[in-house]
C-alpha cells in the first residue's frame, strides 16, 4: 500500500522542503490590489510584506477544490492513497468542501482520507511529520487520519501582535479601540485553540508576551497535556512574521523551559493568520506528536 501525504502552504513547508520530505503542497491563493498570486509559489514572504506594509488591499483565499482534485488526480497515479491534511475549517472553508469531495466522489472515495484536524501553521506542519511517520511505519491513510482526528484538540498556539493595524483592518478591532491600544503602546496575546483566533492577554513589552506565552504554555503542560508531557509525547515550536532574530531566542527560553518536550521548528506564520496580525509578531505552540 503506497501513501502519499498531501498539505496546503499554511503549513509554512516551503516547494524545496516539500520535495525533499516526499510530499504535495498545495499552494494558498493570496488576493494583492485584485492580482491573485500563490503562497512560496509566486509570492515569497517577503514580498507579501512590502505589499502588506505598503496598504495594499491584501487578502487570502482556499486553494480552488478543482485544483486540489486535479492534484488528487495526479497523485493517485502513482499512490494506492493520499493523506490530505488542509488548514482548519476554523480559519477556511477548505477541509470541510474537501472532505465532502473525498466522501461522496466516487472518484476519490476509499482513495483520499482528510484530515480536518483544526490545524494551522506549525501545528499543521506537525501533523505532516506525524502522517509521515505513521506512513513509513505501513500505516493506511484511514489509519493515519483517524490518529489526527482523535488528536485534534491536542495543540495550542499563542501569539504576540506587534500592531493593532491589521487586527482593526480587517475588523477584529473597532477604529477606537485600536487608537487608545496604540496609544498605550498594547501587544494583544491572541490564541488558536481548534483553528481559532481569539484574545487572550495584553501586554506592553515583548519580554512579558513572552513570559504570558510560557505560562499558557505551563498551564497546558499542567492541565490539558500533563500526561502526555510526562511522558514525553508533546512538542513546542515558534512561528513568527518577520521577526527571526526574536524567534530565534524565545527558541531558548522555550527549550529550558519545557525540558520533557521536544522543540521542533522556527517557522514563518502562513499568510492566511499573517495577513490579520501583520510583521513583527511572535508565536509559540505545543501539540502532540505521535
Amino acid at each position: 500500500m503506497k501513501v502519499a501525504v498531501i498539505t496546503d502552504s499554511n503549513c509554512a513547508i516551503v516547494p524545496e522542503e516539500a520535495k525533499e520530505l516526499g510530499i504535495y503542497v498545495a499552494p494558498t491563493p493570496v488576493i494583492i490590489d485584485g492580482e491573485m498570486f500563490f503562497e512560496e509559489v509566486t509570492l515569497t514572504q517577503d514580498k507579501f510584506y512590502e505589499k502588506l506594509k505598503a496598504d495594499a488591499n491584501v487578502s487570502t483565499s482556499q486553494p480552488n477544490p478543482e485544483e486540489v482534485c486535479e492534484l488528487w488526480r495526479n497523485v493517485l497515479k502513482d499512490n494506492d492513497q493520499i493523506v490530505y491534511i488542509p488548514l482548519s475549517s476554523g480559519l477556511s472553508e477548505t477541509g470541510l468542501t474537501m472532505l465532502h469531495i473525498s466522501e461522496t466522489d466516487e472518484e476519490f472515495k476509499g482513495k483520499v482520507f482528510v484530515a480536518n484536524n483544526q490545524r494551522v501553521s506549525i501545528t499543521q506542519r506537525q501533523s505532516v511529520m506525524d502522517a509521515l511517520k505513521m506512513r513509513d511505519e505501513g500505516k493506511t491513510a484511514k489509519e493515519i487520519v483517524d490518529w489526527l482526528m482523535e488528536t485534534k484538540m491536542q495543540s495550542s498556539i499563542y501569539i504576540m501582535v506587534d500592531t493593532l493595524k491589521y487586527l482593526k483592518k480587517g475588523g477584529r478591532l473597532t477604529p477606537a479601540a485600536a487608537a487608545i491600544g496604540t496609544l498605550l503602546k498594547i501587544k494583544p496575546v491572541l490564541q488558536i485553540q481548534g483553528g481559532k483566533l481569539d484574545q487572550y492577554k495584553k501586554v506592553r513589552k515583548i519580554a512579558d508576551a513572552k513570559t504570558e506565552m510560557i505560562g499558557a504554555l505551563q498551564h497546558d503542560m499542567d492541565t490539558r497535556f500533563k500526561e502526555l508531557y510526562e511522558a514525553g509525547k508533546m512538542t513546542v515550536a515558534v512561528a513568527h512574521t518577520q521577526n527571526f532574530e526574536e524567534a530565534e531566542k524565545f527558541k531558548q527560553e522555550l527549550i529550558a523551559a519545557f525540558p520533557k518536550a521536544e522543540f521542533t521548528f522556527v517557522n514563518p506564520l502562513s499568510l492566511s493568520v499573517s495577513v490579520h496580525i501583520g510583521p513583527g509578531a511572535l508565536a509559540a505552540a505545543c501539540s502532540v506528536k505521535y
